[in-house]
């Protein structure tokens, strides 16, 4: 991927980079990937007959098990955010209700960017130039298919910036690190 450049005037700008076919590619897989995540949880979402009635979309009351949903849809509140509300009424009460009504919203919304993403890629490599409003949609796909990665590679500050060529998950670590490169060449640019 060539670094993004902004072209054009203000409030018009567009956002211009290239990529080769495979960095199309590998874009489209984890993205997708990620879409198929989404998918899974809103189809395992328990059927509510209110729901139906009112046309009201409900989602999970409980956290994802998985690690990367779980990274991807965390709690709203924890228990060390208010020490007036003890751990029970949290876990029990505040971060349920707010789960399943904020939860099917949330993946719609992280669902979009991705799709936005996906139709503005070139499949086959090439130019590529994004409005203002698609770039701040890539970097909210990036993001999560960061997050999902970083969570799934268990990240943490002591990751090394390179894991040994036979170590397997060295290429999913590189990938990771392709596309801080990516969004942050992105984030810089929309800044500039």
């Amino acid at each position: 991927m060539r670094t993004w450049k902004r072209v054009g005037r203000s409030p018009n700008y567009r956002y211009r980079s290239q990529l080769d076919g495979n960095e199309s590619q590998l874009i489209a897989s984890v993205v997708n990937s990620l879409v198929e995540l989404f998918d899974e949880r809103e189809q395992t979402a328990p059927h509510d007959e209110l729901a139906a009635i009112t046309g009201i979309t409900v989602g999970h009351s409980t956290a994802p098990t998985d690690a990367t949903l779980g990274r991807l849809l965390p709690d709203f509140h924890r228990p060390d955010q208010d020490e007036e509300l003890c751990a029970e009424t949290v876990n029990g009460n505040v971060n349920a209700a707010l789960r399943s009504v904020n939860e099917p919203h949330i993946i719609s919304a992280k669902r979009a960017a991705a799709q936005t993403l996906l139709d503005s890629l070139p499949m086959n490599g090439g130019n590529l130039e994004l409005t203002e409003a698609q770039a701040l949609e890539w970097l909210t796909a990036l993001n999560d298919v960061r997050l999902a990665l970083g969570a799934m590679l268990g990240i943490t500050e002591d990751t090394p910036e390179e894991l040994p060529y036979d170590d397997p998950k060295a290429g999913h670590l590189e990938v990771y690190r392709w596309l801080t490169l990516v969004q942050m060449l992105l984030v810089e640019e929309l800044m500039r």
